[in-house]
């Protein structure tokens, strides 16, 4: 079981940014990864078709044999970790917007939250914004629009940058000092990000505090890898396998990029 792969799954590649994050910290672990692209983005879907594709992906997972499963996309999470943990006996590490950082950093006690339909919808992320962020006026704007450009290759295109532009300008208006990153695929915008805030605006994304909380489980659980043979990284899409390619930007002998229908 300890030398068993870590899974992850998300609504296409933007949560290969966690597993970048997870991989950092944790080498000596193979990981397997789902690009559930073909239904991205899950943001916009009802909550029970978000259960019914996280069901479908921690299912295949499992079948491959993962001793731990990164849901690494906040709308799954905030929509279906609580069955996951329920109805099946691996241990599950779900993300949510780090709220709490920022409204505990925050000076202008104003706090953007830029997210998908799902995720700012949700009770989960209701309740974090609730519990952490007392006294801080939380600015949400839904991010429609962008995970599909980036699905489709496009981070660096004028046309994603003019839409980024759009979304940002009520938060600007409202003089946030704290941006926080609610969708695994965000924080691929970060250079144009850069471009279009503010020097002062610091940006926050989940990624290094999931990686923290992996190893915290593993090692709670008994499951870090024994270190011997290479680990393994291997990475499946269901939509164009290039763009994960492209995005990743590694290879090996140990790494496989693979276009798989499920």
């Amino acid at each position: 079981m300890k030398n068993n792969p870590i899974g992850i799954f998300d609504s296409g590649v933007g949560g290969t940014s966690i597993w970048k994050e997870i991989n950092t910290m944790l080498p000596d672990e193979s990981t397997i990864y789902l690009a559930d692209s073909k239904n991205a983005p899950y943001g916009a879907k009802k909550p029970k078709e978000i259960l019914r594709l996280s069901i479908k992906n921690t299912e295949l997972l499992l079948k491959m044999g993962c001793k731990l499963i990164v849901v690494a996309c906040n709308t799954a999470t905030t929509n279906a970790i609580h069955h996951l943990r329920e109805n099946y006996d691996v241990p599950f590490i779900g993300i949510e917007p780090a709220i709490k950082p920022a409204a505990l950093k925050s000076n202008s006690k104003k706090v953007g939250v830029l997210a998908t339909k799902g995720t700012l919808s949700s009770a989960l992320f209701h309740k974090t914004s609730n519990d952490h962020a007392s006294g801080i006026t939380i600015i949400e704007m839904e991010g429609a629009g962008l995970v599909p450009l980036i699905e489709a290759g496009k981070i660096d295109s004028k046309e994603t940058k003019e839409l980024l532009d759009k979304i940002l300008q009520p938060m600007l208006k409202e003089e946030i000092d704290y941006l926080v990153l609610g969708c695994t695929h965000y924080p691929y915008l970060m250079e144009a990000l850069r471009e279009l805030l503010p020097k002062h605006i610091q940006v926050i994304d989940s990624g290094e505090a999931v990686a923290r909380q992996t190893k915290a489980i593993l090692e709670k659980n008994g499951i870090l890898r024994i270190k011997g043979e290479e680990a393994t990284y291997q990475f499946y899409s269901n939509g164009n396998a290039s763009v994960l390619r492209s995005l990743l930007g590694i290879t090996g002998k140990n790494v496989s990029i693979d276009s798989l229908d499920f």
